[in-house]
């Protein structure tokens, strides 16, 4: 019988994990091979940039972000395209670029040998009992174990959440599809770009060394590879010089609009991280909120067993009521007319003497 069985090992699971007090036995499942040490089988599609409000949360848990994990080059500014507008311009925010692989192995890596681990393994379903929870895993064979505490951390397409939420509102469901491109061309910034023949979300791009990101995030009623092919085909028109393609990585990603699609917890069962529905409707970051979501539950559970459930539920209200502000944020960003207001008003954007 374990006392917390936490289901994915990414930012969210891997602080709760690392966080919970050492009096717990604890078990945490992954289907990735993280006791491996090569190349993920199923590597996690992200632009991997650490928005100022992930560097806050890791400075608030006393961490930093160790040299192996960074790639280059560091990135100090956004370029905004506006493909609706016709409109470009930059603005200045700090962005720490890094190989998402090596950050989530990294945070892993912190987590406590008294915690007992199962990677390669995947979470199949749960049956609640009176006192426990029996959860149904495999990893090459099917087993059960029994807990007192199931906590889903298992991403945006959560087996959890399906089914402890199985009649509530989730998040509207995107494709995001991100290609490796061979690049000689240097970016020092983080490129944004909206469009909405493309998406009513946004595009991106990202160098990390040798290699150019050009990904979306595409809404899953639409074709995404034909939206995709458009999107390129733009920037190519633009003048971008897209070499030979690497690799191509692609998923569902859940845009949080309102509050009511968020979840936190039912009866023994919570939710943490993108399994929770706590991503910004924005910018679709969502390392922050893992972070702080995975760092309160272990806060709530040490603090008081028993009541676990009610002192998270009173937490998370600070990360929704964020969530909140950046759901008001994105109706002005994705709004064509007040976008081209604020970007002709030049609040905020600066020069690039390069350009």
């Amino acid at each position: 019988m374990y006392d917390i069985v936490i289901i994915g090992s990414g930012p969210a699971g891997a602080t709760l994990a690392r966080m919970l007090d050492n009096k717990y036995k604890i078990l945490i499942v992954d289907k990735r091979n993280l006791n491996e040490n090569k190349e993920y089988k199923r590597e996690k599609c992200c632009g991997g940039l650490i928005a100022p409000d992930a560097q806050k949360m890791l400075a608030h848990l006393g961490l930093g972000i160790p040299k192996q994990v960074l790639t280059g080059p560091q990135m100090f500014s956004v370029k905004s395209i506006d493909f609706d507008n016709k409109m470009e311009k930059h603005y200045q925010r700090h962005y720490i670029n890094i190989d998402r692989e090596k950050f989530d192995r990294w945070l892993v890596s912190l987590i406590p040998e008294t915690v007992n681990t199962d990677y390669g393994c995947q979470f199949i379903s749960y049956k609640e009992k009176d006192d426990y929870i029996e959860v149904k895993l495999r990893n090459k064979e099917e087993y059960v174990i029994k807990t007192k505490i199931l906590v889903g951390a298992d991403g945006a397409i959560s087996k959890v959440r399906k089914q402890t939420f199985k009649n509530s509102k989730f998040p509207e469901s995107y494709i995001s599809i991100q290609k490796w491109y061979k690049t000689n061309v240097d970016m020092p910034y983080y490129t944004s770009i909206f469009d909405k023949e493309i998406t009513d979300f946004y595009s991106w791009i990202i160098q990390k060394d040798e290699y150019m990101l050009i990904g979306s995030a595409i809404p899953s009623k639409y074709n995404a590879n034909e939206k995709y092919d458009i999107l390129l085909n733009k920037l190519k028109k633009c003048g971008y010089d897209i070499g030979e393609e690497y690799k191509k990585t692609g998923t569902l990603i859940m845009r949080t609009r309102k509050l009511n699609q968020i979840n936190v917890v039912k009866g023994k069962v919570a939710l943490i991280g993108e399994a929770a529905g706590l991503i910004s409707s924005s910018s679709a970051e969502g390392i922050s909120y893992a972070l702080k979501s995975g760092a309160m539950l272990a806060h709530s559970i040490n603090k008081n067993n028993k009541n676990w459930s009610s002192n998270y539920r009173k937490n998370v209200k600070k990360i929704k009521f964020n969530i909140l502000l950046k759901n008001i944020k994105a109706l002005i960003m994705y709004n064509k007319f007040l976008r081209c207001l604020i970007m002709k008003s030049r609040i905020l954007s600066m020069k690039i003497k390069s350009e």
